[in-house]
């Protein structure tokens, strides 16, 4: 989401450039600005063994595999159902993560309890495979699940956007990041899209365990996002000077 654990924009899974890079700033721009980088292909399910609820903030001890444990740094970033968030401490497999009223506002955490499971990843390192798609973790919307259809060898699953503002970048076919994992989209209407799950996801994620009812993170493919956002605002130039628009349009 846009805004939430600041250290998802420190590119803390990145080694850090050079010092004439540091400085460099593009024209018209602030700067350059690495993101911490997820693939969406969720590593595993982890479990919340303790939540410490405040005023407007909200502390989640959470149990990774011991594997998946080793060589965190404090500061480093791991997606929790998606959301990018920063570990502030740890104790053997269990990471503490702070997590801030907003991100509680427009995600599912604010919904967990001791003893749920969430899909986790920690951030890509330089020379990973890329075996989804990009992810951010910065979650824009939630979805419900409004069906559940099982057949013998996989499930279809069937979203209602909490914000149907979002479906335009929910395209037949393309990519979206449900609850941290990256799936192909099947059918989509005004506000509802589809997927269809294989056994081996719904043996690795949380999506085994969820049914109708339930709510889940939705992060939008960023590059469809700026595709779509690029037409739309061509296009209004267009209709608001009568004009063809030209290939150069394409870049404003």
């Amino acid at each position: 989401m846009r805004a939430t654990q600041a250290a998802c924009l420190r590119g803390a899974a990145l080694p850090a450039p050079a010092a004439h890079l540091r400085s460099a700033r593009p024209a018209g721009r602030s700067g350059l600005r690495i993101q911490n980088l997820f693939t969406g292909i969720v590593q595993g399910t982890a479990t919340i063994r303790n939540v410490d609820r405040k005023t407007e903030f909200c502390s989640f001890d959470i149990e990774l595999p011991a594997a998946r444990a080793d060589n965190v740094a404090i500061g480093a970033s791991v997606a929790i159902n998606g959301t990018c968030l920063t570990v502030v401490e740890q104790r053997g497999a269990t990471l503490r993560f702070d997590v801030m009223a907003e991100t509680l506002r427009r995600t599912n955490l604010g919904a967990l309890d001791a003893g749920s499971a969430v899909n986790f990843e920690r951030s890509a390192r330089v020379g990973d495979e890329i075996g989804g798609h990009t992810v951010s973790g910065h979650v824009h919307t939630t979805a419900r699940i409004v069906k559940v259809e099982d057949t013998e060898n996989n499930r279809r699953l069937v979203f209602e956007l909490s914000d149907p503002a979002w479906i335009k970048y929910i395209l037949p076919k393309g990519f979206v990041s449900v609850d941290g994992c990256s799936l192909t989209v099947g059918e989509v209407t005004d506000s509802t899209f589809s997927v269809y799950l294989i056994p081996e996801t719904l043996r690795v994620t949380v999506a085994g365990q969820k049914g109708q009812g339930d709510m889940v993170n939705i992060e939008v493919e960023a590059q469809t996002q700026a595709i779509v956002d690029t037409v739309e605002r061509v296009l209004q130039r267009y209709l608001e000077s009568g004009r063809l628009p030209q290939p150069a349009d394409l870049a404003g």
